[in-house]
């Protein structure tokens, strides 16, 4: 067979397997086999044998419903390339709508302190990192798994961003895990699904539960964590906190009962679904 018959049948047994999208996985896969980019594919016109084994494996586990990134072994968020595998939540295209708000609001701001919750892969952060160069970031992850991924991926990172990126093992939950540190702005991508929700095959076999689940109703970590980002934003400063679409309201709540928080807005991605809600930092306290 040649590439583009080999990529036929693969989308076909992918279709036959339930992939979502069997057609663009086949090429993203052909094109890593064949080391070029999909577009490059017109000019692909056979496999070698050692190609065509690879690209049957690959195909293999993606029927297995194998997550395609793990697969591949990376993942594109914003403009950094992230290594990713199991034990490390995959980062999704969506919370690039957070990333470009974090960016737009530290654009005024000369030296700019970031502190990314529940980090995860390092996604925002690095990042961030990477788009500000002249600005400090701490990431925060309370898990080993995550921890390892994030440190790899640092480390592949050129030497003036790495840094200036301080990774920390901690509970978002705790006001304590950043004690002395300020910060212009914080975001977080915590566990926030709800643990009655039904997920992918990919989603619910693949990404750590850890990372998932937010308790019954999705705000087990994001409740108690309000504390923690009141305690380390700067008078003024903002934050993101993204959320399951079916619990924004619930954030927006726990901001302001907080009475710490003004400027309290439901933000939407891409796709138009409710996707996080920012805040900013009252210059007094309110709190009750």
């Amino acid at each position: 067979m040649n590439a583009r018959e080999h990529r036929r049948a693969a989308t076909a047994e992918l279709a036959a397997a339930g992939v979502p999208s069997p057609d663009v996985d086949a090429a993203l896969l052909l094109a890593h086999v064949a080391g070029t980019s999909v577009g490059g594919l017109v000019t692909v016109d056979e496999l070698t044998q050692e190609q065509a084994d690879t690209y049957r494996v690959m195909i293999d586990r993606r029927r297995a419903r194998e997550p395609l990134q793990h697969i591949i072994g990376h993942v594109q968020f914003g403009m950094v390339d992230l290594e990713v595998g199991p034990g490390v939540f995959i980062p999704r295209m969506e919370t690039e709508a957070l990333l470009s708000w974090a960016l737009e609001a530290i654009a005024d701001v000369a030296e700019p302190v970031v502190v990314d919750l529940c980090s995860g892969s390092g996604a925002l952060a690095l990042s961030i990192a990477d788009a500000r160069r002249n600005a400090v970031v701490h990431a925060v992850e309370i898990a080993d798994e995550p921890l390892r991924w994030l440190q790899r991926n640092l480390s592949r990172m050129p030497d003036q961003v790495a840094d200036r990126v301080e990774v920390h093992q901690g509970d978002v939950r705790d006001p304590a895990v950043l004690a002395g540190i300020r910060a212009d702005v914080v975001v977080a991508n915590p566990p926030y699904i709800p643990e009655t929700a039904e997920l992918p095959v990919e989603v619910i076999d693949h990404d750590p539960p850890l990372a998932l689940f937010g308790g019954a109703d999705g705000m087990s970590v994001i409740g108690p964590m309000i504390a923690t980002v009141a305690q380390l934003l700067e008078a003024g400063g903002k934050v993101a906190i993204e959320h399951d679409d079916s619990t924004g309201q619930a954030v927006i709540e726990v901001l302001t009962a907080d009475g710490r928080f003004d400027s309290i807005v439901q933000n939407h991605d891409l796709a138009g679904r409710p996707r996080f809600v920012t805040a900013t930092r009252t210059t007094t306290s309110r709190r009750i």
